[in-house]
This record gives C-alpha cells, structure tokens and sequence, in this order.
C-alpha cells in the first residue's frame, strides 16, 4: 500500500468498535493508574483506536504520551542511518524507557514489506545497539496489539472488512463480555500450567520435528491478554543447552516485514548446528549471528487461542493460534527463569493440528491441536 494513500477508517469501525478496545487495553491489560505516564506508539492508520486511546488514559487521570510514526518513516531510517544511528540510541530514549510507567505498541502498518529491501546487517546493528533501551521497556508494563489496515488485512489474504471481524473476534470483542472470556481462557491456562509446571522434559513431534526441552523448575507464564492483545498461550524458558533434535515451522514469519518460510532448525546441547529457510536464508543467518544468544532458544510457547483458526502473517496473533507451538531464538524472559541474554527474540511456529503432539514427560498434553486436559 503506498503510504500516501488513506482508506475509510469505516471499514475497521463498523466491526472492530475502538472505544470498546481502547478501554480494554487502558483497563484490562495495563491496568492504568492516576498520574502514570504511559506511552503509545502506533502509525497514523490508527488514529481511530489512538484517539480513543488518549481518552482513556486521561479519564483515569493519567498522562498519555503519542508517538505516532508516518508513513516511510521506519525505511528512511534505514535508507539514511549512519553507523553511529545504528550501533547506539540517543540518550533520551533511555531516559523516557527508564520514567514512562507502561507503554501500548499498536501494529498498524501502511506496507508490511517496508523494510523487505533493507541489509538485514543493518536491522542486527540497531537491535544490538538497542538492546539497552529495550531492557528498560520490558520492566515496565507493557501491552502490544494491532489495529486492521488495507496492508495487514492483504496479508492475511482477507478484505479489510472481513478482517476487521476476525481481530474483533480473535480479541474478544465481538462478545457481550469481553473480559469474561478472557477470565474463562486463563482459567483454562491456569489448568494447562497445572500439567506443565512439575514436568522435566518436554517433547515436540510432527513431521520434520522431533525436539526435546528440559523445562525443570522453569516458571510457566498465563498469557491471559495483559501484556499481548489478543493472547492465548503459556509459556517458559528452556534450559538454554537442553534442545535437543530437529523441529520445522510449517507457518511462515515475517520479522521486520521480511518474508522467511521453511524454516528448519537442528540443535545439539542447546544450540544451533544447522538452519536452513526455503525463502529467507539471509535473513536466517543474519539473525543466528545477531549474538552469542541468537543461537539458543529463550522460549517456548503453546497457542491457546482457538478464535485465531489461521495465520495472518503477524505473529502477535500467529504464535496464539490454537493447536500451535513455538519456539524463541534469542532472549528469555526473565519472569520464566530463562537465562539466555541476546538483542534477538524471534518467535518461529510448528503447527500441530494434523499429526503433531506435544508430550510431557512421556505424557500426552496435546495431540493433533487438541489438549488432553
């Protein structure tokens, strides 16, 4: 989508209501209190939600900070970044990471291959250079979501009215009770935890993978929507030199807007000895070398989310699709007890709703995208 173009926010708005999901995330997700300064980021595509955003940040007495981004602006970055821009961060960054309370990230692009062209050395670069400031971010609360766009609603190969309905649904809005299903899926999360957390070793097969995890005393996390919108998942940091074994992602990933599919990856002690991609080799490798931890797996993840039934290209809702699991390359969560330090976190995803099972401890918790729960 060129991004000069605009498009009739009606579209969105007719099914997706945004003062219904702004409080949503001002409320259930960040839980936002008076006098907090709370910064949210998104693209002009999504002035409705923003608006209504700001309105609920102030009626709970709070401060709201806007960085909206415009169009082209994240490729003129690259195109124009110098070395210092690349390896480094300005100072205010870190002081305004280090003081905001909570942050909203909310996807809303106007060309989802904006940075295809871009060297994938350069995206490495600025994530290191970063990686500081991001820390900062993620002591804070903080919550990521999207709002539909002509461009996301393409790649998920849906008119944007059609997509609108999906986000909707997929973030239960489209209910009379919002919040009561999201209290019935952590519940159910809170049962699937049960089974998980006193499991040693955990067992991903499907056809290509057969992977192997020690996940000991590793605190399972209730992804229950109050960080990503929508969620639907639970998940931990492996052993960082425990995987074991093969495992192929049959979903597709586009990180930073760069298409990358057939992923296969092959570890030994927890590390990567080989990887290859049937499209998206370079960007594969690059990442791998991103650093020392780019190599080992910081988390790994089960999809709850039986309201995402399909990929759309975005892995917010991707990694959450029912029946699915995922694997991190990069850095753990500290919350999970995972140790792996890198500037990389990149979530790839096996599904495993026609002939995957995921065992724990030699006991069946999933099979064929159904749990045994």
């Amino acid at each position: 989508m060129d991004g000069s173009m605009t498009y009739d926010f009606s579209e969105v708005t007719d099914h997706l209501d945004p003062a219904k999901f702004a409080d949503l995330l001002a409320g259930y997700c960040l839980d936002v209190q008076p006098d907090q300064q709370v910064l949210v980021r998104s693209t002009t595509l999504a002035q409705p939600l923003l608006l209504e955003l700001q309105r609920a940040i102030l009626e709970r007495n709070a401060w709201c900070f806007m960085r909206v981004e415009l169009p082209g602006e994240a490729r003129g970055f690259y195109d124009h970044a110098q070395d210092h821009h690349l390896d480094n961060y300005p100072a205010l960054a870190y002081e305004e990471a280090r003081k905001i309370n909570a942050t909203v990230g909310i996807q809303a692009p106007d060309d989802v291959h904006a940075l295809a062209g871009v060297d994938p050395e350069r995206m490495t670069r600025a994530a290191r250079g970063r990686r500081d400031v991001r820390e900062q971010m993620l002591k804070k609360r903080w919550c990521s979501t999207l709002w539909p766009t002509p461009a996301n609603a393409a790649l998920a190969g849906m008119p944007l009215d059609e997509f609108s309905r999906f986000v909707a649904g997929a973030l239960f809005l489209d209910r009379p009770d919002p919040l009561g299903g999201w209290d019935e899926l952590r519940r159910f999360q809170d049962a699937l935890i049960g089974r998980l957390s006193g499991a040693k070793e955990l067992r991903i097969e499907a056809e290509g993978t057969d992977l192997r995890l020690n996940v000991a005393k590793r605190t399972w996390v209730n992804s229950d929507g109050k960080r990503n919108m929508p969620s639907g998942e639970v998940f931990t940091g492996p052993h960082e030199s425990s995987a074991t074994g093969r495992i192929r992602f049959t979903i597709p990933s586009s990180p930073s807007g760069v298409d990358v599919r057939g992923v296969e990856l092959e570890f030994r002690d927890g590390e990567v000895m080989s990887a290859t991609a049937e499209h998206g080799e370079e960007y594969l490798q690059r990442a791998l070398a991103t650093d020392d931890g780019a190599r080992r797996l910081g988390e790994v993840g089960i999809g709850t989310n039986y309201g995402i039934d399909r990929a759309i290209g975005a892995i917010l809702f991707d990694e959450k699709i029912g029946g699915t699991v995922h694997v991190a390359l990069g850095r753990s969560y500290p919350e999970t007890g995972g140790k792996n330090l890198s500037a990389l976190h990149w979530d790839l995803i096996c599904d495993l709703r026609t002939g995957g099972r995921i065992t724990a401890d030699g006991v069946t918790i999933q099979e064929d995208g159904h749990f045994t729960l």
